[in-house]
């Protein structure tokens, strides 16, 4: 839309047209509606609000130099929600369904998707919440899937740049056979305290270690952690931590650059042992890390600046999302307009 400066979006809510709304009742899942108001009404008892029951995804579409319209791996966001859905005891949307909602609410709110050239995207939030009243502590037989979007501006400016990270000794991120590897809508309600906390201290990231012995590296507040050492590109298997699908992909890029991919555990001791260390995630892909503190000592990565890895990786990954690069692992889903 005209009156819309493109250049300048944040991120955070912006009113558009609509979001899309389906809702699973009687054993089946409703057709789509169209909600203009951006509000809700649900039952005072909704499980949601009382015992945890939702869990929320996080992807983006971007218009190419193309004109087409491409949001980057749904399949994959749909398969991680009905993961959390099963976790929690809700009932998982179909993939049909969630690729629905993908292409429904973009071609109603498609005067809201920043033009190619902007370095914005439309970020879209799915949610999926249980709505049917409950006292006692058990499952709702109602569920409310949500998809809105919102346009966000690029987080990087002038390219990449690189922050510094706190180690949040006194918080864990999530327990080892806790909901860490689902996206749990508790689990950022946790994790507020320690990221104020670490942001009050000049911080923009903080790192979390294993709930067990504080010793190897789970990921940061809301990414995974990624190293690159020598021609390896290594990040950490834990139970605790959320399977990232950007990171996925990184590894994917990783390996098709000719770099070895580790994932194991790792230890906090070996920070200082990688070239390069960063946060992977879906708002920006990769945040290069310049240095961890932890319990005052400060630990960087055996090379300074940022390692040219990253550099590739990033630009890869925008290419693909943008259109400018061969599509070869059919991760863009195209929305017709």
């Amino acid at each position: 839309m005209s009156t819309i400066d493109w250049n300048n979006l944040k991120f955070s809510y912006f009113q558009t047209k609509c979001y899309v709304q389906y809702t699973f009742k009687d054993g089946q899942w409703s057709d789509c509606q169209y909600v203009e108001e951006p509000y809700l009404k649900m039952h005072v008892a909704a499980t949601c609000l009382h015992y945890g029951q939702a869990a929320f995804e996080g992807l983006k579409a971007y218009r190419g130099e193309d004109g087409q319209v491409r949001v980057f791996r749904p399949e994959e966001n749909a398969k991680r929600l009905q993961r959390s859905a099963e976790r929690l005891c809700m009932e998982p949307v179909p993939t049909e369904i969630f690729l629905d909602a993908v292409d429904k609410v973009l071609q109603s709110n498609i005067d809201f998707l920043p033009p190619y050239g902007h370095g914005a995207s439309m970020y879209m939030r799915p949610l999926l919440i249980g709505t049917g009243p409950r006292m006692g502590v058990q499952p709702s037989d109602e569920y409310t899937f949500i998809l809105l979007v919102v346009p966000v501006g690029s987080y990087y400016k002038g390219g990449l740049q690189s922050v510094p990270a706190l180690v949040m000794e006194d918080f864990d991120r999530a327990a080892p056979m806790g909901t860490g590897n689902v996206k749990a809508a508790g689990n950022y309600a946790t994790a507020m305290l320690p990221g104020i906390m670490a942001s009050d201290q000049g911080y923009p990231i903080n790192l979390y270690l294993d709930a067990k012995e504080h010793k190897y590296i789970d990921e940061f507040g809301t990414s995974n952690f990624i190293g690159i050492k020598d021609n390896s590109y290594v990040t950490p298997s834990s139970s605790a931590v959320l399977p990232s699908i950007t990171n996925m992909s990184l590894m994917t890029l990783a390996e098709e650059m000719g770099m070895a991919v580790e994932k194991r555990n790792v230890d906090f001791d070996e920070i200082t042992d990688f070239d390069g260390i960063a946060a992977c995630g879906t708002a920006v892909v990769v945040t290069p890390i310049s240095h961890i503190d932890k319990a005052g000592v400060t630990y960087k990565p055996a090379k300074e600046g940022i390692h040219p890895r990253f550099q590739e990786l990033y630009a890869r990954m925008q290419e693909i999302q943008l259109g400018q690069y061969e599509d070869k692992y059919n991760w863009c889903h195209i929305v017709s307009t």
